[in-house]
């Protein structure tokens, strides 16, 4: 996820403080990562340095001063090319996992029990995910979706290099 870019797409609403776009961010988009605010205000100071926000106004007070940030014509822009470009796939072809099943295999050890604790691992978060997904509403339904359509898909893997688990082995013994 490009935080500058979703900053940017928040500030398209109006103007706002550090503050409040990190609270916006952690509402939409961060319950399992939230932000730390050094994080914002670095990424805001970049954004500003590039021209794509400008200082809206400065609140003086009890504290440190309170910029309000603004998106500007070129921060527009900006966000419309990022929104524009489709996401790259990842193919996954360089899957930790899979290096764990050869590296058992070619070490002696138990490639099953491995494929089984991972299967036992994948089966306990999407019960979480299923039920976090029945109290949640909407946009947390999706993306828990989204993760399960994931887990599923890692699930056929590990039955499919279960049952051919054999022919691995001999593969790469070979």
């Amino acid at each position: 996820m490009s935080i500058g870019h979703t900053l940017l797409g928040l500030l398209e609403s109006g103007p706002r403080h550090g503050y409040d776009l990190k609270r916006a961010f952690d509402e939409r988009f961060g319950q399992d990562r939230p932000l730390h605010y050094g994080q914002v205000y670095s990424t805001m100071s970049r954004l500003l340095k590039n021209g794509l926000v400008e200082v809206d106004g400065v609140e003086t007070g009890g504290g440190p001063e309170r910029k309000r940030y603004a998106i500007t014509d070129a921060g527009i822009t900006d966000v419309g090319q990022w929104l524009a470009q489709p996401e790259k796939p990842d193919p996954y072809l360089q899957s930790t996992l899979y290096t764990k099943v050869v590296l058992a295999l070619l070490t002696g050890r138990n490639a099953a029990d491995l494929l089984d604790t991972q299967r036992a691992e994948h089966l306990r978060l999407m019960r979480e995910l299923t039920q976090r997904k029945r109290g949640g509403d909407l946009a947390d339904q999706l993306i828990c979706d989204h993760a399960l359509f994931h887990l599923e898909a890692d699930l056929r893997w590990l039955e499919l290099t279960a049952a051919r688990l054999d022919q691995l082995d001999k593969a790469v013994r070979a």
